[in-house]
């Protein structure tokens, strides 16, 4: 299966368990690999036969900097099933949600969480 990536796109949204988290916001990092047959695309350059990137990112912006949400789970959920009910070519979905300033106690980069969902016929 061809893949098609968008990496590192960056949003501010008000998902989290803490008061402060939905009060204030923060940032929000989003990978997405979607997983597709890109034949017909490659063979025909017409942009109608794979996932208009700009499509993809702007569904997701709204996702992310839209209502608000306690988990990322339930986030990176949502971006999976738009990308299923936006583009129909798309088999399987990978999406990765990472909060680089997560308000907890500690040293590291980021937590994130990852899930790979796929298209149920």
């Amino acid at each position: 299966m061809d893949k098609i990536y968008l990496n590192g796109m960056k949003f501010y949204g008000y998902h989290g368990v803490f008061p402060e988290e939905n009060k204030l916001g923060q940032r929000f990092y989003v990978d997405l690999t979607l997983e597709a047959d890109l034949s017909k695309a490659s063979q025909s350059d017409d942009l109608n036969s794979t996932v208009n990137y700009a499509d993809a990112y702007n569904a997701i912006k709204e996702i992310v900097e839209g209502t608000p949400r306690k988990l990322v789970e339930t986030v990176s959920e949502e971006i999976a099933g738009k990308m299923f009910q936006q583009f129909e070519i798309v088999r399987a979905c990978t999406v990765k949600v990472i909060k680089p300033d997560p308000p907890i106690d500690g040293h590291y980069d980021s937590v994130a969480i990852e899930m790979k969902r796929e298209r149920n016929e």
